[in-house]
This record gives structure tokens, sequence and C-alpha cells, in this order.
């Protein structure tokens, strides 16, 4: 394969400096109209295509954006909020053939993975993704001078712009309806408590109950995976009072959860109501039917790569607050056993 052609081999072609070339591929005033088409007349002949690390530099922009995730790698393709995240965020990036940096990083490499974002001007902003309790991330973001979007609520994201969905009222929804159909021991599969949306899925649940006037139901961690879910399900389905409803953090632990209860011979929804959430593409092709709540993970990643250009470009951005998760109740609640 022949070498790329570069910015000297189109001057070369016209005829003209390289100072003239960049002003004309770069739409700079300052050049006759015959020039400059002679210069874009030498570029298409030539096949040239600008070097995007040249025209970043160029344009004092790095032309990415970062996105920096502490979980386990094998659980990324495997949760489902993600794959559907970055696909909103590509969305917004594709369009201008702009990229997203993703460092899958354990949780003590995350700082230095930031500090050398920033050092190396590897990306123009940040996304912070499962904002912690006691997050450290937005103080050193600022510390850096790295532009970021928090993707959860305004409250957890310490002054930085935030993009929200509020899964609250479709867990709130999740647990009345339970209770419509006669069930008083409704059992929680909760994500890692680190999280603030698991956090806040759990209080749902736990004040849902109490302003029911019904008792807390057991409760076990989960792990928002489906080995958690499949082991907490084990343990409560081995109580001597086993639940009769139990809500997952999200839909892969109601999933590995729904198979179980069919391993143990546990009829979904007879004896046992299973409630997800995130609505995965599978959920409505389990047996039976996977009740969840629709979140839209790429409408919340596009909406979020939008508000991060403008922290990028103005310094600053208004809070963006997306429509709540919708609950969409299927085959797998049913009323309560009467026994």
């Amino acid at each position: 394969m022949g070498q790329r052609p570069t910015i000297a081999d189109v001057a070369r072609r016209a005829g003209v400096s390289r100072s003239s070339v960049s002003f004309a591929l770069n739409n700079r005033p300052g050049l006759a109209k015959e020039t400059k088409a002679r210069i874009l007349a030498a570029a298409e002949e030539l096949g040239w295509t600008p070097s995007r690390p040249a025209r970043a530099l160029s344009l004092g922009k790095a032309g990415a954006v970062g996105l920096v995730v502490t979980r386990e790698p094998g659980l990324i393709g495997a949760d489902p909020f993600f794959p559907a995240f970055i696909a909103g965020v590509e969305s917004v990036l594709a369009g201008r053939g702009d990229g997203l940096v993703l460092h899958v990083t354990p949780a003590d490499k995350e700082r230095s993975v930031y500090e050398r974002l920033a050092a190396d001007r590897r990306v123009d902003g940040v996304l912070l993704t499962d904002v912690r309790q006691d997050d450290p991330r937005p103080a050193l973001l600022a510390a850096l001078g790295l532009p970021a979007v928090a993707v959860g609520r305004c409250g957890w994201a310490d002054g930085l712009c935030a993009v929200e969905l509020d899964d609250r009222p479709a867990f709130v929804t999740a647990i009345r309806r339970l209770a419509e159909l006669g069930h008083r021991r409704i059992a929680h599969v909760e994500g890692p408590q680190e999280y603030r949306h698991a956090q806040r899925r759990r209080a749902a649940w736990a004040d849902t109950l109490r302003e029911l006037g019904l008792p807390e139901g057991p409760l076990r961690p989960g792990g928002f995976t489906a080995e958690g879910g499949a082991a907490a399900t084990r343990e409560l389905l081995a109580l001597d009072e086993p639940p009769t409803a139990i809500v997952y953090g999200n839909d892969l632990s109601a999933t590995a959860g729904l198979a179980v209860a069919q391993e143990l011979g546990v009829p979904v929804p007879d004896r046992l109501s299973i409630v997800g959430y995130d609505d995965t593409i599978l959920a409505q092709y389990t047996h039976p039917p996977l009740t969840s709540a629709r979140a839209d993970a790429q409408g919340w990643g596009a909406a979020a790569a939008r508000a991060l250009d403008a922290v990028i470009a103005d310094g600053s951005a208004p809070d963006v607050e997306l429509p709540p998760a919708e609950f969409l109740p299927r085959g797998s609640i049913g009323p309560a056993p009467r026994d």
C-alpha cells in the first residue's frame, strides 16, 4: 500500500506553500479564490484526508470524550445499560467524526486514568456514570480542569451538570401493583450500595412498603449480575417464609432469578412474582415475559453527550431532566398465592 498523501504533497501538486494549503483546508481567509480552488483540487486528486491528531491540534481539541468505568470488564457487555448508553453517545459523536475513549479499570487505578487523560489531552471532557456516595471524581475533575457531566440525579453531581432519568416512579409503581395483587412479603435483590442509583432503588422499595403499611420484606445483595441474582433468589426461596414477590435491581439479575425459580419448581407467577428493571430486549421473550421498567438508556447517552458538548463549549450547562422510567407489567407478576 502507498503512503498516505501529506500536506506537503498537496502543496507540491498545487505549486504553493504548505501554509497556503493549511489556510485553504481550514477555510481561513487570505487566499485568492483561484489559489484556494487549485489547492482543493490537488487535495482531491491525491485523495488527501486530514490527519485527525493534526486537525485536533490545530483546533485545540482532542476530538474525543472519555468514559471511565470501574466495573469488571466482562460485566460491561452483559449489563444492558452500557451498550445502549454508549450507542446513544456515539450517535452524537459519530456525526462529526469525534470518538469515545472508553477505559475499563480497577477502582484503585481510576484516579490515575483521569490524570492521564487530562495530562495527555486525549479527551475534551468526560461522562461520569455510576455516581457513588461521597464520590471523589467531581472534585478531581475540577482540579484537573477536565469538563464533565454526571449521569444521575442533580443532587449527586457536586456542581457538575447532571443528566437525570428518574427510576424511582417505576419502582414505586411496581411495589404498589404487587400490593394490589395481594402480595405482603415483597423482597428486594439490590445492586451495589456504593452506587447512588442502587441506593435509590432500595429506598423506593422500603419507603413504598412503609407507606402501604407492609412489612419490609427480606433484602439480599445481587450486584446487578446474573450470578448475584441467582444466588440471592436461592437464599430467598429457602427461607421458612419465602417471599411471594421479588423486585430486582435490574433485568440481568431478575432473569437469573426467574431461571432459578423454574429450576426449583416454583411456578412464576402462580407462587412467585418477579420484577426487573431496564426492559432489555429479551425481557419480553422470557417465559413468562419479564415485568420490567423501560429507561431509555440510548436517549440518555445522547442527551449526556449533548450536555457535555455545551459544557466543553461554554464552561457550564443547565441540568437535563429526561422522562422517568416507565413500569411495564408482563406475565411474570400475578395475584399472591392464597396459601
